[in-house]
């Protein structure tokens, strides 16, 4: 006979085995190396670099929680950091977010991600955001142009 308690026991051990085996991923390539190869990665990291630290310099106890659960998200899990990425760049896509499909395409690159795996992402943010997505589209087949050749 089994106990109601069986079930909520198994889903946290399960959550905390989890919880262990995540890691950080392990990148083929640095952000200096990409902003090299790419002029479009260059302006996006650089601009980033320079708008996060007007960020940090506000000290928000809330931005800090939200960007260590966004890091601790992409980490390497059950789920393979790249996977993960490539969901982010479908996603971003989706929501029409520029800084966020090129974030999403250069860590997958710096990942090792294909480019013909982050053009089957593409697709399937196409097919889920519709027609509406195509200029995000060709601004990130422009990014992947830069980096893949």
């Amino acid at each position: 006979m089994s106990t109601s308690t069986e079930p909520t026991a198994t889903a946290e051990r399960s959550s905390e085995r989890s919880a262990q085996e995540r890691k950080e991923p392990t990148y083929l390539f640095t952000e200096k190396y990409v902003a090299e190869k790419s002029e479009i990665a260059r302006r996006f990291l650089d601009s980033r670099e320079r708008l996060n630290a007007n960020v940090d310099k506000a000290n928000n106890f809330l931005v800090k929680r939200f960007y260590n659960v966004d890091h601790n998200t992409y980490l390497e899990g059950a789920l393979p950091a790249k996977v993960k990425e490539l969901m982010g760049l479908v996603a971003s896509t989706c929501l029409r977010c520029d800084d966020c499909i090129f974030y999403h395409a250069i860590q997958a690159y710096r990942l090792g991600v294909t480019r013909a795996e982050q053009e089957e992402a593409l697709n399937v943010a196409m097919v889920v955001g519709g027609s509406i997505v195509i200029p995000q589209l060709r601004r990130a087949y422009e990014l992947l142009e830069e980096l893949y050749g």
